[in-house]
C-alpha cells in the first residue's frame, strides 16, 4: 500500500471510498446510515450524488483511536483502488500525531491473515490518501507506513501454519531481509547446549539465527541486541499442552519474528547504531530424543541446568542465546518471548511484561513500548527469588516447583545468563496472538507485537548518542 499526503480535499481526487469520523459529515449519509454508524465501527454508505462512498469509523479522540479507525476502514473496504480521509481540527491531536496514526494504521489495516485460502483474494487498497495535509510531514507519513509494514512481516511469519514455518523456513525467510548481514550458527558445533537438547526433539534441527546492522560510523558502544524467542511450534514435550493452548502454539516464535521485523526496519531507516538480532529457533516436540523431566543440561554459559518442566524450553534456549549476545559484544539487551501462560493470565492481551534489576534500563524499555502502543508494564525482580530455582543436582532448574510467581521465577532464570550490563526481559505472552477482535487496528491473529517497541528503543538509544 502507498502512503500518499495532499492538501486538497478528499472528495477533489477520484478516490473510490471517503473514510470520516463518525459524526464529522454524518449528516450527507441520512437517518438509516447515521443510525448504523452508531452501532458497527465501520458503516460503508453509498451517497445520492456520483462522489465516492463514504466510511463512518467510529473513533476515539486519540492516537489509538486515529490508528484504530484507519485500520478499520482499509480492512473493511474491499473495493480496492484509492482510500481517502482528511485531518480533522476538531479533534485534539495535531497534524503531525494525525499523520503518523493514520499512515500506521492504514497500513496495519491493509494486512490480510487469509492468505492461505483458495480463489480470487480480495481487492487490496493500492493507495491510502491523506488529505487536508500541510507541507513538511511526508518523511513522518513514510517512517510510521515502514514501521507498519515491517509489523504486519512479523504478523506473518506468526500466522503462517508450523509446517510451513519450521525453524529452517524461518532462517530461510529473515536472512533475505535486505540491508542485513546474516549468519546462521550450528548450535552443536557453536556449544549452545540447551538450544541443542531442546531442538534434539524434532527432526528439523535447531538453529542460531543472528541478523546484524553495523551501520558506516556507528560508534563502537553501546550495542544493542535485541533476543527473541522462536520456538516454531511447542507441544509442551513429555509435559503435552492440553487442547485448549496446543492450537496456539504456532505463535511461541512471536518473540524472534519481532526481532526478525524489527532489526529489517532498524536496517531500512539506517539508525546509526549497532545492532544485532540473535533468534533461537528449534521446535519443542514429544519424541525419543525429547527433553525428559529430570533430564541435566549444560548450557553455553557452562551452568548446569535440571529440567523440572520441559514445557519451560523457552528459558533454556534463551540463555544460550543471551549468552551469546553478551559474548558477541552487546553492551545492552533485550529479550522477547511468549514465556509463560501466567502472564497471559493476570496481563491479558493487552499488556507484556518487562523486568529488568536495572530500573532505568526497565523504564526505557516500558516508555518505548507505551510510546508506540505496543503496551508494556514494569514488573518486580527481587533477590529472594534466587533460591526459588536451586537444583540439588545442578546448578540451576528451569522452574520453581512452586505454584505461584511464574513470570517472575522465569525472568529470575533468564538473569543468570544476561552477563554484565543493561538488560531486560519482555514477555508478551499475552498481546502476540489475539483470539479475537479486541476493538484496536488489528483484529484476530497476530500483532506483531514488539517490533514498534523495538525500533523505537533503537531510535532512542541512538538519539542519546547524538547528545
Amino acid at each position: 500500500m502507498i502512503i500518499e499526503l495532499t492538501a486538497a480535499d478528499p472528495d477533489t481526487i477520484g478516490a473510490d471510498l471517503v473514510a470520516v469520523a463518525s459524526g464529522i459529515r454524518a449528516s450527507e449519509l441520512g437517518a438509516p446510515a447515521r443510525a448504523l454508524a452508531d452501532v458497527d465501527p465501520v458503516a460503508i454508505a453509498y451517497r445520492e450524488d456520483p462522489r465516492a462512498p463514504l466510511a463512518v469509523v467510529g473513533l476515539e479522540p486519540s492516537v489509538e483511536g486515529l490508528r484504530t479507525a484507519a485500520a478499520r476502514a482499509v480492512r473493511a473496504w474491499r473495493g480496492g483502488g484509492i482510500v481517502a480521509w482528511a485531518l480533522d481540527s476538531s479533534l485534539p491531536l495535531g497534524p503531525e500525531e494525525q499523520v503518523r496514526a493514520l499512515a500506521e494504521g492504514a497500513v496495519i489495516g491493509g494486512y490480510d491473515r487469509r492468505r492461505w485460502r483458495t480463489g480470487e483474494p480480495p481487492r487490496a487498497v493500492e493507495r491510502f490518501v491523506i488529505c487536508g495535509c500541510p507541507d513538511g510531514f511526508a518523511a513522518l507519513a513514510e517512517r510510521a507506513a515502514l514501521i507498519a509494514r515491517w509489523t504486519n512481516v512479523a504478523r506473518e511469519l506468526v500466522d503462517a501454519p508450523p509446517n510451513l514455518m519450521s525453524p529452517a523456513d524461518l532462517s530461510d525467510r529473515v536472512v533475505k531481509f535486505a540491508h542485513l548481514d546474516s549468519e546462521i550458527v550450528d548450535p552443536v558445533r557453536a556449544g549452545l547446549g540447551a538450544l541443542t537438547a531442546v531442538g534434539a526433539s524434532s527432526p528439523i534441527s535447531p538453529r542460531l539465527i543472528v541478523l546484524r546492522h553495523s551501520p558506516a560510523g556507528a560508534p563502537h558502544a553501546p550495542r544493542l541486541a535485541l533476543v527473541g524467542k522462536a520456538v516454531t511450534f511447542d507441544t509442551g514435550g513429555y509435559f503435552l499442552k492440553p487442547q485448549s493452548d496446543i492450537v496456539r502454539q504456532k505463535a511461541d516464535m512471536a518473540g524472534g519474528a519481532a526481532v526478525a521485523a524489527a532489526l529489517g526496519a532498524i536496517a531500512e531507516l539506517g539508525i546509526p547504531l549497532s545492532v544485532t538480532g540473535v533468534v533461537p529457533a528449534c521446535e519443542n516436540m514429544l519424541s525419543a530424543s525429547a527433553i525428559r523431566p529430570t533430564d541435566v543440561i549444560t548450557t553455553a554459559a557452562g551452568l548446569t541446568v535440571e529440567v523440572m518442566n520441559p514445557d519451560a524450553e523457552g528459558r533454556l534456549i534463551l540463555a544460550d542465546a543471551l549468552w551469546y549476545a553478551r559474548r558477541d559484544g552487546a553492551t545492552h539487551i533485550v529479550d522477547l518471548a511468549t514465556l509463560t501462560g501466567a502472564m497471559r493470565a493476570g496481563m491479558g492481551d493487552v499488556y507484556a511484561g518487562v523486568f529488568s534489576p536495572d530500573a532505568d534500563w526497565r523504564n526505557t524499555v516500558v516508555e518505548a513500548g507505551n510510546a508506540t502502543g505496543d503496551l508494556a508494564w514494569p514488573w518486580p525482580l527481587h533477590r529472594r527469588y534466587r533460591p526459588l530455582i536451586d537444583s540439588s543436582v545442578a546448578d540451576l532448574r528451569n522452574n520453581s516447583g512452586r505454584s505461584f510467581g511464574f513470570p517472575i521465577v522465569a525472568a529470575t532464570f533468564l538473569a543468570q545468563f544476561a552477563g554484565e550490563g543493561p538488560w531486560a526481559h519482555v514477555d508478551m505472552l499475552g498481546p502476540a496472538l489475539l483470539d479475537e477482535d479486541r476493538g484496536d487496528a488489528f483484529g484476530p491473529g497476530a500483532s506483531g507485537y514488539g517490533v514498534r517497541l523495538l525500533v523505537e528503543l533503537a531510535t532512542r538509544l541512538s538519539v542519546t548518542l547524538e547528545r
